[in-house]
């Protein structure tokens, strides 16, 4: 399926240790290092160079790394996740390069969006989702529809948090192994 956007051997050993690192970090400290994700860039066009030649290999990192900043950073603006999850996909699109960085995004938002899914019913804020989706979705009806949702503009409660790195690092993962 994606195996001819597989990049070569170290890529993907050096993009799974930093996924698990960076997962781990998030699952413990709720964060992920800024010095993780910088060194992983700058490891990154080292290895981009060597593999493909300065320009080409350049090319591919700048190509990757602009790919996985643009597709989360505007998850990032509307607040459903971190600015480290949005530097953590920066930093994996500079290894993997933008075709691969769309499909880790793409299984990210997928596994991402179950996960959530999953603890706002275990957490028993189910009519909390439904009415936030009611009223974020309301200027899509006609007031006739009269689906009885103030229109305030006050920020919702938030319905939770998650280590996202792990849903990032998941996806990593799953994508770099399906690819194999």
């Amino acid at each position: 399926m994606f195996a001819e956007h597989l990049p070569p051997q170290p890529v993907p050993l050096c993009v799974v240790v930093l996924a698990i690192v960076t997962a781990s970090t998030d699952l413990v400290a709720r964060r992920i290092p800024n010095r993780i994700v910088l060194s992983g860039l700058i490891t990154a066009l080292l290895a981009q160079a060597w593999l493909w030649g300065p320009q080409r290999g350049g090319a591919i990192w700048i190509e990757g790394a602009l790919a996985g900043f643009a597709l989360l950073l505007p998850f990032y603006l509307v607040r459903g996740m971190a600015a480290g999850d949005v530097k953590l996909m920066t930093t994996i699109g500079a290894w993997v390069g933008p075709a691969l960085a769309l499909h880790i995004v793409l299984v990210t938002l997928l596994v991402g969006g179950v996960w959530s899914i999953a603890v706002i019913v275990k957490r028993g804020k189910t009519r909390d989702l439904i009415r936030l989706i009611r009223r974020n979705c309301a200027w899509l009806l006609p007031d006739a529809v009269g689906i009885g949702v103030a229109t305030t503009h006050t920020q919702p409660a938030s319905l939770g948090t998650l280590p996202y790195g792990v849903a990032i690092a998941s996806a990593t993962i799953g994508v770099l192994f399906a690819a194999v």
